[in-house]
């Protein structure tokens, strides 16, 4: 389309001279083509760097490429592929200076069934710290209480791996147990 564009333009700006063989302005298109990888007849890019593109040629070489596995029929076993569904239910602990807060997530859905944390109005008036060991033991407490008014009544519970099971965390899963949520914990 572009090259039709340009024809017409120079075609009417020779009729405009009178039909007279003049000099053609040279019109520049620069154009790329890629054969095996490597560019022909292209210009350097904006920041001196050509566009190479990576094995597939699918992406140029800067974008990050994909871990591709070293066994590509690797077998998922019957454990990998049922657990999310024999159970369930996962709890996330997360605690920092100021707050303590716990979820139940339904791991199919990606739902979350019942949340407690020391920032919501209700539970920051009666505490007097929002991250203590007290407050850990509240939030387990009222966790169990929604959880048990939506029909959960077990979890799984792996922590993460700057988290150390012990202390606050273990205060929340503990609290949990103790008032009527069956918890198992994953430790690696």
């Amino acid at each position: 389309m572009l090259k039709q564009v340009v024809g017409k333009v120079l075609n009417n700006w020779l009729v405009a001279n009178g039909g007279e063989k003049a000099i053609r302005p040279f019109l520049y298109v620069p154009t790329s083509s890629l054969h095996q990888g490597q560019v022909l007849n292209a210009p350097r890019s904006f920041f001196g760097v050509e566009d190479f593109l990576d094995d597939d040629n699918s992406r140029p070489y800067t974008y990050k490429k994909e871990k591709k596995s070293k066994n590509t029929t690797k077998h998922i076993s019957f454990k990998q592929r049922t657990v999310a569904y024999m159970e369930p239910f996962t709890l996330d602990v997360f605690i920092s200076k100021r707050f303590v807060s716990a979820s139940l997530t339904h791991r199919v859905t990606s739902k979350q069934v019942a949340v407690a944390g020391t920032n919501s109005k209700d539970i920051k008036a009666v505490l007097r710290s929002r991250s203590d060991i007290p407050a850990c033991l509240a939030i387990g407490r009222i966790l169990a209480e929604r959880a048990r008014e939506a029909d959960v009544y077990t979890a799984s519970y792996t922590p993460r791996e700057r988290d150390k099971f012990e202390g606050k965390i273990r205060a929340v899963v503990q609290s949990l147990i103790d008032n009527g949520i069956d918890v198992k914990i994953y430790l690696d």
